[in-house]
């Protein structure tokens, strides 16, 4: 609940979608997991890159959407995050963008369950101090 735009809702229900967070090799791997990377049609020599994929949880998947559309909109204190999506929505558009700072918002939140850290505003690391 340290990440701006993440509240105990998104929070619990997050971790009971996941559940157990060994289960995935790496953090990148829960974006996929929850639909949130494009689908790919091939068709001979045609590529499309359509819309995100759908496949998981319906439910989480809409609150990692809300989340991040709150600390893209709402959210006044900057992060390095909030940062990186704003240059994706420059680039891209605002709805891309909100899909991938939700995909971004997973991979993070698994990667603090994981690690047992909180989210750092800055992308610096502090050393410890001896």
């Amino acid at each position: 609940m340290t990440i701006p735009g993440v509240g105990p809702v998104v929070s619990l229900a997050f971790r009971s979608t996941i559940d157990v967070p060994a289960r995935f090799k790496s953090s990148k791997a829960v974006g996929p997991a929850l639909g949130l990377t494009p689908m790919l049609n091939q068709s001979g020599e045609s590529h499309r890159v359509g819309r995100i994929s759908l496949c998981g949880d319906d439910m989480m998947r809409h609150l990692l959407y809300e989340s991040a559309q709150v600390m893209l909109t709402r959210v006044t204190k900057w992060s390095w995050l909030k940062a990186w999506a704003v240059n994706i929505a420059k680039r891209r558009g605002q709805q891309k963008a909100i899909v991938a700072l939700a995909r971004r918002l997973a991979v993070v939140m698994h990667r603090m369950w994981i690690d047992g850290t909180e989210f750092r505003w800055t992308r610096d690391v502090t050393p410890l101090a001896a």
